[in-house]
C-alpha cells in the first residue's frame, strides 16, 4: 500500500507539475500576442486617423473623433479633380520607378562583382562604398546641387533620380547574400559556356530573388516618400514629386489638413501594391534563411 500511495503522489505531482508548465508556456504565449497586438495597434492607428481625417469637414478636422460626425468624400473628388495632383503622382511614380528598376540592378551588380570575383583592392573599394553611409544627406545635398546646376538637371527629372540610381545599402544587402550562392554553381555555368554577365543574371539573381524584393521595397519607399532633395532640386510646380506637391498644396489652402490627409491617404496606395507584390519573395527569404540555418 505504501508503494502504492507513492506512485500515486509521483503520479499526482508530475501532473501538477506538467499542468502548472504548460499554464505559464500559455500565459506567455498569451503576453507576447498580447504586445505584438498592442504595438500593431500603435503602427496602425496613424493610418486610421489619416484616412478619418480624409473623411471630416473642415470644421470637424481637430475633433478627435474616429468615426467621422458627417462623413463626406467631397476631399477626394476636390483632390482628384486638381489636376496638378495627377501630375504630381506621375512624376512620384516615374521616378520611384526607373530609380528603383537602377538601383537594384546596379546594385546586384557591382555585389556580386564584389563578392564572387578576385581583384586587389576590392576589400578597399567595399569599404569605401560602405564609408558613403556615415554621410548625412544634409552634408550631399550643397555637392549634388552644384553638380545638377553645373550639368543643367535642376528641375529635370534626372537631376531629382540621380542621387538615388545606385545606393551604398543596396550593394552591401546584395553583396551578403551573394556570399551565400555556391561557386560550384557559378563553375558549373562557366563549363557550360555562359558569360560573366549570363551567369550573374541567370544563375545568381534568382538565388538571390529575397534580397532583391527587399532592396526594391527599401528603395521604392524611399524614393516615394523623398522630401528635401526634391524640393530643393525643383522649380517648377509641374516638376513637384508628390510629397512636396501636398506640402505647397497645404500652404496654398491655409494648411487644409483634411485634404493634405486625403493625398496623403491617396498616395499610400503604390506603397501598399509594391509591399503585396513582394512580401511573398521577403517570407520566402526568411524561411530559406532558417533552414540553413
Amino acid at each position: 500500500m505504501a508503494s502504492q500511495d507513492i506512485a500515486v503522489k509521483a503520479s499526482t505531482d508530475a501532473l501538477f507539475s506538467g499542468s502548472s508548465r504548460s499554464s505559464r508556456r500559455n500565459m506567455g504565449q498569451f503576453i507576447r500576442w498580447a504586445l505584438l497586438f498592442g504595438g500593431g495597434i500603435l503602427m496602425i492607428m496613424p493610418i486610421v486617423f489619416m484616412i478619418s481625417t480624409s473623411l471630416k469637414f473642415p470644421f470637424e478636422v481637430y475633433n478627435l473623433n474616429l468615426i467621422p460626425e458627417e462623413p463626406t468624400i467631397e476631399n477626394y473628388t476636390y483632390v482628384l479633380e486638381d489636376g496638378r495632383f495627377y501630375r504630381w503622382f506621375v512624376n512620384s511614380l516615374v521616378i520611384s520607378i526607373i530609380t528603383t528598376a537602377s538601383a537594384v540592378f546596379f546594385d546586384a551588380l557591382v555585389g556580386y562583382a564584389l563578392c564572387k570575383f578576385k581583384f586587389p583592392g576590392r576589400y578597399l573599394v567595399f569599404i569605401a562604398i560602405l564609408s558613403t553611409l556615415m554621410i548625412p544627406t544634409e552634408m550631399l545635398v550643397i555637392p549634388w546641387y552644384l553638380m545638377s546646376k553645373s550639368f543643367g538637371w535642376l528641375d529635370t527629372y534626372w537631376g531629382i533620380m540621380f542621387p538615388g540610381v545606385m545606393t551604398a545599402f543596396g550593394t552591401f544587402l546584395m553583396k551578403q547574400f551573394f556570399e551565400t550562392v555556391p561557386d560550384d554553381f557559378l563553375e558549373a555555368a562557366r563549363i557550360d559556356g555562359l558569360n560573366e554577365f549570363q551567369i550573374w543574371w541567370q544563375v545568381a539573381m534568382p538565388l538571390v530573388r529575397p534580397a532583391l524584393a527587399a532592396l526594391a521595397i527599401f528603395v521604392f519607399l524611399g524614393n516615394w516618400t523623398a522630401f528635401i532633395w526634391p524640393l530643393i532640386v525643383t522649380n517648377s510646380v509641374e516638376m513637384y514629386t508628390l510629397p512636396v506637391g501636398l506640402s505647397s498644396f497645404g500652404d496654398e489652402v491655409d494648411v487644409a489638413w483634411e485634404l493634405i490627409m486625403t493625398g496623403a491617404a491617396i498616395s499610400t496606395l503604390p506603397t501598399l501594391v509594391v509591399f503585396l507584390i513582394f512580401q511573398r519573395f521577403i517570407i520566402r527569404g526568411v524561411v530559406m534563411a532558417g533552414l540553413k540555418g
